[in-house]
């Protein structure tokens, strides 16, 4: 993912994300970068660690060669809110209590969020939130 000059750069601060509120999560692809489909064609890409806090405790999901199949234990959950947090970090707590957490990272691009009408946001390197498309909370 390469940023663009179309892009509108927001401040480091907690926002919703309101198009992922309400969908269920429907597939998870895993590999290099993690894609979390969710229904009305909105996708999660996570291409840096996650973590995923639910019944199992804490677990962390690493993108790559191996990544772990734990987020499939939240197939059919619905997103209860999705938000971005002051360093960028993005949070969704799924309704039936499960949070899952991407970190921003200080050197590449860690997480993205696509919407059916073309709308992006993705977590730059160093937490700054871009988006392109559509709007943040």
């Amino acid at each position: 993912m390469d940023a663009d000059m179309g892009a509108a750069q927001r401040p480091r601060q907690s926002r919703s994300i309101d198009l992922l509120t309400g969908e269920k999560l429907q597939y998870v692809r895993l590999g290099h970068a993690i894609v979390l489909n969710f229904s009305g064609g909105r996708q999660v890409l996570i291409e840096t660690v996650a973590q995923l806090d639910g019944p199992g405790g804490r677990i962390e999901v690493e993108p790559g060669e191996e990544p772990s199949d734990v987020l499939a234990t939240l197939l059919g959950d619905a997103v209860r809110s999705a938000c971005t947090r002051a360093g960028g970090e993005l949070h969704l707590r799924f309704a039936g209590g499960s949070e899952l957490s991407v970190r921003a990272d200080p050197e590449v691009e860690s997480w993205a969020v696509a919407g059916p009408d073309g709308s992006l946001i993705v977590c730059l390197a160093r937490g700054e939130i871009a988006v392109w498309g559509g709007r943040l909370g």
